[in-house]
């Protein structure tokens, strides 16, 4: 089984638009898909996935209750949808609870779009709350293409954040989006795991085999930031890293089974 485990769609009359314009602030970069389910759908047959998990950014207040209600409707057995709480909500930790009875795995937070450091003291209340439900913990994690530094969520600040969990942790894009030396040095090694979404390309193979090889294949899980990069991409990097049998089932479905509970993978 191949389980994605980081990508993002919306709702049908918003993806053009959303799409647009992180393409937009990306500097142009070229979507993959159009931004609907059916859309990630279609990529994730092409890529041979079974199973996508969807991550629902809130990225102001206002919208919170309407993104989480978006993430319900199309959670199902090929999309595990999360959540996603805004830190200047108000209500964030109340709508915490709203997710776990929505039945929803986890929660994905964004330091850059939510503008908030990653290690704030403000972020514990809502860190421990999460940890208290047992939901599992998406962060956007290092560089991004649409926002200039200093970046929020650097694995120095991230290592710090881990105190405040007692449930899962997962630091998107190796860990951290152009950080990997400061990934190994920071992170490695630590009780988190990383996905490897939008790592073709802008990480070298031979660092990221040094990530594999300090962290533990067990602790990484297959992504690809869809619709930004698609499965057949990501499919190369790890062709690239000379992983064994078993490191790469682990990587590609046994990992994020084993972490979502998902039986008979």
């Amino acid at each position: 089984m191949r389980i994605d485990f980081h990508t993002h769609a919306f709702p049908d009359k918003l993806a053009a638009r959303a799409v647009g314009s992180l393409s937009d602030a990306s500097g142009g970069l070229p979507p993959c898909t159009d931004g609907t389910v059916e859309g990630l759908r279609a990529s994730m047959r092409a890529g041979g996935v079974d199973i996508s998990v969807v991550a629902n950014i809130a990225t102001n207040p206002r919208q919170m209750h309407a993104v989480n209600d978006f993430a319900a409707l199309i959670n199902g057995e090929d999309i595990v949808s999360f959540g996603s709480v805004h830190p200047d909500a108000p209500d964030a930790l109340e709508e915490l609870s709203r997710i776990h009875a929505l039945g929803l795995k986890g929660v994905k937070l964004h330091p850059e779009y939510q503008d908030f450091f990653v290690d704030d003291a403000r972020m514990r209340p809502i860190y421990e709350k999460i940890s208290e439900l047992g939901l599992i913990t998406l962060f956007h994690a290092g560089g991004d293409l649409g926002f200039p530094g200093p970046y929020r969520a650097t694995p120095e600040r991230m290592a710090r954040a881990l105190a405040w969990f007692s449930s899962p942790v997962v630091a998107a894009h190796w860990g951290g989006m152009f950080m990997g030396e400061e990934v190994l040095r920071h992170l490695c090694g630590r009780d988190i795991y990383f996905d490897i979404s939008f790592g073709q390309g802008c990480i070298p193979p031979s660092l990221a085999r040094r990530i594999v090889d300090t962290h533990g294949c067990h602790r990484l899980l297959f992504g690809t930031d869809t619709p930004w990069h698609s499965p057949a991409q990501e499919l190369r990097l790890l062709d690239a890293l000379g992983l064994a049998e078993g490191e790469r089932s682990a990587i590609e479905g046994g990992n994020a089974a084993a972490l979502l509970g998902i039986c008979g993978a």
